[in-house]
């Protein structure tokens, strides 16, 4: 392995460590003003976590998992997709889904059940190390609602 790409992988456990201990807020409130603008995120149920990601926008992404639309709220958009058994792909489109009473109301209550999550974060402002910390926390974790899929 390359040493500059070695030197890079062996850092990342310091700060799993630090995503995995910040103490986590929850339910629909605005995150404080001293959170890091870029970082890497996790939502959890308990012990389950379900969910890892990265931004340059910390604060405004955390609201959006919770109460924004179809294109800004990716997480709570996969829960409903699961819970509509929406997974196929090629299957309908998310303008589709959006516009289908069954699928929009999973979304609903979807992002109720992103809002009332553990939201914890770690501040990571480089982006070669915020796309190998995600990818690191989601293999480590076993968060199963991450992928990495090319669509």
């Amino acid at each position: 392995m390359h040493p500059k790409f070695l030197a890079l992988a062996e850092s990342l456990h310091s700060s799993f460590l630090r995503l995995t201990s910040c103490p986590p807020q929850t339910g629909r409130v605005r995150l404080p003003r001293d959170v890091p603008r870029c970082g890497v995120y996790l939502f959890s149920e308990g012990d389950e976590h379900l969910y890892v990601g990265r931004t340059d926008r910390l604060r405004d992404r955390h609201r959006e998992h919770w109460s924004g639309r179809a294109n800004d709220a990716p997480f709570a958009f996969k829960l409903a997709r699961h819970a509509t058994k929406n997974l196929a792909k090629g299957g309908p489109t998310r303008k589709a889904l959006e516009a289908d009473p069954a699928f929009a109301a999973a979304f609903a209550a979807a992002r109720e059940r992103v809002a009332a999550m553990q939201f914890r974060w770690v501040e990571e402002a480089d982006p070669n190390r915020q796309c190998l910390l995600e990818i690191y926390a989601t293999v480590v974790l076993s968060a199963r609602y991450n992928d990495f899929i090319n669509h």
